[in-house]
């Protein structure tokens, strides 16, 4: 299905390891089918496409039998991808919302569901969601427990037959409570593709204003409850350095593990699918410079 004009558009899926002979999205099997990627030769049987015999292979073995012997070649199977979607549901992910000028994260984290989900489809591949069911009317409710992105990944662990290897796994958050480092390596230990989407607010959550000596109104995540809070310039500075100081440190440790994260710090759809279409690309430019 095309999407309507203006819309976000899916963005392709493409794989961190490439796998010999197969388009970007999609992994070999060891199944015989339709590919891109030879298995080898055997004896023609009534029946196989005639696009698929080996011409010169059967012309060599008639001359050597001194009959009509034709010979096709085989495939290996192409096999879309697989995709898990692990969705952070605290209800953190889901304070700030219009009227208020802050970043909407739980729109923003929905838009970024709903793309992944429908790139994996544009590669015909299936989705396997960690957070709740795929195909409903409604998203999930955000009343997760502050641990509950750890204990959705822990799930995924439990199960990892569910994904072969080279298998995408989604994980959006805003990554404010801490995953334990021992969950992210044994993530990366299946080698799946691991793809963090960080959801973080510019201001507030990656950096921090200077509003010392202003009284700040702040959300409890939990209750929605809000209260007034005065900010000194020095807890102002302190709180930008650790900010900003946090972000660095989770960009360097998902490096570290060879995972790519993408960063979402807008709430307007087409920009978070320039995110994802710019993920895309560098994946693809690295590619080809390994090819």
């Amino acid at each position: 299905m095309t999407a309507p004009p203006g819309a976000p558009r899916p963005f392709p899926l493409v794989p961190r390891r490439r796998f010999l002979g197969v388009q970007f999205g999609r992994r070999r099997t060891s199944r015989r089918g339709a590919g891109d990627e030879i298995a080898g030769t055997r004896p023609y049987r009534p029946g196989d496409p005639v696009a698929t015999i080996h011409w010169a292979a059967s012309a060599r073995l008639s001359a050597a039998r001194g009959s009509d012997e034709f010979v096709v070649r085989e495939f290996f199977a192409d096999q879309a991808p697989r995709v898990a979607l692990v969705h952070d549901r605290r209800p953190g992910m889901a304070i700030h919302a219009p009227p208020s000028p802050w970043l909407d994260k739980r729109r923003v984290a929905e838009t970024a569901g709903r793309l992944i989900a429908a790139s994996a489809a544009a590669e015909h591949g299936e989705v396997v969601r960690v957070d709740g069911p795929l195909h409903t009317s409604e998203e999930p409710p955000y009343d997760a427990p502050e641990d509950g992105l750890h204990r959705s990944l822990e799930a995924l662990l439990r199960r990892p037959a569910r994904l072969p290897s080279g298998s995408f796994v989604f994980v959006v958050s805003d990554f404010l409570v801490p995953v334990p480092a021992a969950v992210w390596t044994r993530l990366r230990s299946f080698r799946w593709d691991v793809v963090p989407v960080i959801v973080q607010d510019p201001v507030w959550e990656q950096s921090f204003p200077a509003v010392g000596g202003v009284v700040l109104p702040i959300a409890d995540p939990a209750t929605g409850r809000v209260e007034d809070v005065w900010m000194s310039s020095r807890e102002a500075r302190e709180r930008k350095q650790a900010n900003e100081q946090r972000l660095a440190e989770l960009l360097e440790r998902f490096r570290r593990l060879l995972f790519d994260p993408v960063l979402l710090d807008d709430d307007e759809p087409l920009r978070v699918a320039a995110r994802f279409q710019a993920w895309a690309e560098r994946r693809r430019r690295l590619a080809q410079v390994q090819a």
